[in-house]
């Protein structure tokens, strides 16, 4: 099946005072429709740049991007502004991190929906809102004929979260790229938005880009994931395969500093250091200053992503032998087992 989205080498740097920052540095991944592929990593790897790009919605002054990002084959990363405009909430569309910036104050939120459906189809105000309704009860909005005049003030975290969604998704699009969606939600809350955009996913057949910190995020929703650190993908697969047979050391760092039920709180690993800066990036593999296997080799050469042997569609960059890597995954899985016993 061809993939509805198809990134291959994009790049995007920023020129700044200080010199040249390398945000995404080579990143390849797609996506097919129905599917989610989840983007994982620290802060300031590249995951929202990555997505801002697709978008469209880098400042154009002082970004330079290159590469092909390929929607429904057609390559969208050099698109005249019209045209990404026309894509943007009829065929592409975002949810954002905070919906409080994302959505205007001094608007209604009924206001705000009828001016999504009306910027891209040829429609009455009276049938946009009839339509801002029913999206609004799709997304579990209580009492949607009345709340659809309410601002967004008057909504809590997960409802304004749910208008975002609802936004989003009132024009049918065939992709959606959710950036930190349930970030500053309550669990409870969190676990109803995935659920929500799960359900939304099946009925509609949307593709969708989960931009995430959170590995149980992407175990709960994704199909596929891009594991990112310091502007560049370290490792490519299947949810099942990236949590059952991890082969890169920041991903192992990434699974083993998750909260287990039965885990001692105070026994939690975390990862050394801090991630490189982007302007001056570390010679050889960018995550050699905070690895624990690392060789001189790391220190002097970027390893490529190369397939995990006996695996289909799962990548990695990393210099280490299979031997260690088994050895190591195995004590990883000792642990979980261990803690979840």
């Amino acid at each position: 099946m061809t993939a509805l989205l198809d990134v291959r080498d994009l790049r995007t740097h920023f020129k700044t005072d200080d010199g040249i920052v390398k945000a995404v540095d080579g990143v390849n991944f797609a996506v097919e429709s129905g599917q989610t592929v989840g983007i994982v990593g620290e802060s300031g790897c590249g995951k929202s740049v990555t997505c801002l790009t697709i978008m469209g919605l880098n400042e154009a002054r002082n970004t330079e991007s290159s590469g092909e990002v390929l929607f429904n084959g057609e390559n969208i990363l050099d698109a005249s502004p019209g045209k990404l405009r026309r894509l943007r909430g009829s065929e592409i569309a975002m949810i954002f991190q905070d919906p409080m910036t994302s959505l205007n104050p001094v608007h209604s939120i009924g206001r705000q929906l009828v001016e999504t459906v009306q910027l891209h189809e040829d429609m009455s105000k009276k049938a946009a809102r009839g339509r801002a309704v029913e999206a609004l009860k799709e997304v579990g909005i209580p009492r949607a004929e009345t709340r659809i005049n309410d601002y967004p003030h008057q909504f809590s975290g997960g409802m304004r979260q749910r208008v975002m969604i609802a936004m989003a998704m009132i024009n049918d699009p065939k992709l959606l790229i959710a950036d930190e969606p349930t970030t500053a939600l309550d669990v409870t809350t969190q676990a109803q938005i995935l659920a929500l955009m799960k359900k939304l996913q099946d009925e509609h057949g949307t593709a969708i880009v989960m931009i995430t910190h959170d590995l149980g995020v992407v175990a709960e929703t994704a199909h596929d994931v891009v594991v990112m650190y310091a502007a560049k993908v370290i490792e490519h697969g299947s949810v099942d395969s990236i949590f059952k047979n991890p082969h890169h050391p920041y991903t192992w760092g990434l699974l083993g500093s998750l909260p287990r039920l039965h885990a001692d709180v105070e026994r939690l690993t975390q990862i050394p250091g801090q991630p490189p800066s982007l302007l001056r990036p570390p010679k050889g593999c960018r995550f050699n200053p905070r690895c624990p296997y690392v060789m001189n080799i790391c220190k002097q050469k970027l390893p490529e992503l190369m397939p995990v042997p006996g695996e289909i569609d799962h990548e990695q960059a990393c210099f280490l032998d299979e031997e260690t890597k088994a050895r190591e995954i195995a004590r990883l899985k000792e642990i979980v087992m261990a803690e979840t016993a």
